[in-house]
């Protein structure tokens, strides 16, 4: 079940957005606009997340804030990797979250947090067990990035690729599952602390692996599933019969189901980071999904139980 909505994935990270077109972010502001208008549109009941930001940055929440795109948000999301790539260490989450807070009253999630295995296997079972306590209880809905290794033969989601060096080759050992289907330590740990930590799983076009991750994220628990719908994969023949078959697949879960990616030939420049020629084209493909796969579901944001007050 559909039950919130991400707009773009780390617009703050130049990764995935061009800031040599959009350096103040106006056209991406403009564009998430129109397009939490179209979702409320559809189905107002559907929770509006501002897309997970990496780096955490209470100056891009600002700027969101004064070009009015948290007017239509319910939630603001953030990124962290403090054990790969960000400037500050794992115990700064606290800060890290304050000084979102600070800057907004919206609902905070972290929609994306992770350790690789890059070094070592150990490594990945200190970060989650140490990024369970310090934010379980602290914000209402936690993504652990993520189920599965990506496959070596599979590029990153980068702009700039093994020029990055290792950073860009950590990417391929954020999973708790290895490539070839094994466990990882961290596996275990991360179901000792299911279901306060959800999971955030990409699937590519056809991707082989959606069966085995529905029965994974079973065993484990899981009860909320970040992913996405890609609007550049829409233009490939069978696009739609591959999205039914990922949203019929995940059903079962609590998805935030997050869009993004310019198709080529629909961006300014022809890349996946580039802003639209045509914003409201972006608009019309959210709304062309949430018809498809939403019904509605929550009216508020959902608040925290008893047992995960917030810690301050």
């Amino acid at each position: 079940m559909v039950d919130s909505i991400m707009f773009w994935n780390e617009p703050n990270n130049k990764s995935h957005w061009a800031f040599e077109i959009d350096p103040e972010w106006r056209i991406f502001a403009e564009m998430v606009k129109g397009a939490a208008r179209a979702v409320a549109a559809e189905n107002p009941k559907l929770l509006r997340v501002l897309g997970g930001l990496s780096p955490i940055d209470a100056g891009f929440v600002s700027n969101m804030a004064l070009q009015g795109v948290l007017d239509h948000m319910d939630v603001v999301a953030v990124h962290g990797f403090p054990l790969d790539w960000n400037h500050w260490q794992i115990n700064d989450w606290p800060a890290k979250l304050q000084e979102i807070q600070s800057v907004t009253p919206l609902t905070i999630w972290v929609s994306e947090v992770g350790v690789s295995t890059f070094g070592a296997d150990e490594v990945q079972v200190f970060g989650l067990d140490r990024t369970a306590e310090l934010l379980v209880g602290r914000v209402a809905r936690i993504h652990w990035y993520s189920l599965f290794d990506l496959p070596k033969a599979w590029p990153a989601t980068t702009r700039h690729k093994e020029a990055e060096g290792s950073s860009y080759y950590r990417h391929f050992y954020m999973g708790l599952i290895r490539e070839d289907g094994t466990p990882k330590p961290a596996l275990e740990h991360f179901r000792k602390h299911a279901p306060s930590l959800g999971i955030c799983q990409w699937f590519h076009f056809e991707d082989h692996r959606l069966e085995d991750a529905v029965e994974w994220l079973r065993m484990l628990g899981v009860r909320h599933l970040r992913t996405g719908l890609s609007w550049a994969d829409s233009f490939r023949p069978g696009a739609l019969d591959w999205f039914d078959r990922q949203m019929d697949a995940l059903a079962e879960f609590e998805v935030t189901l997050t869009f993004c990616f310019t198709p080529e030939h629909r961006g300014i420049q022809p890349h996946h980071t580039s802003p639209p020629q045509a914003i409201e084209e972006y608009a019309a493909f959210c709304a062309e999904m949430v018809r498809r796969y939403t019904a509605p579901t929550r009216t508020t944001p959902p608040t925290l139980t008893t047992s995960e007050t917030v810690v301050v």
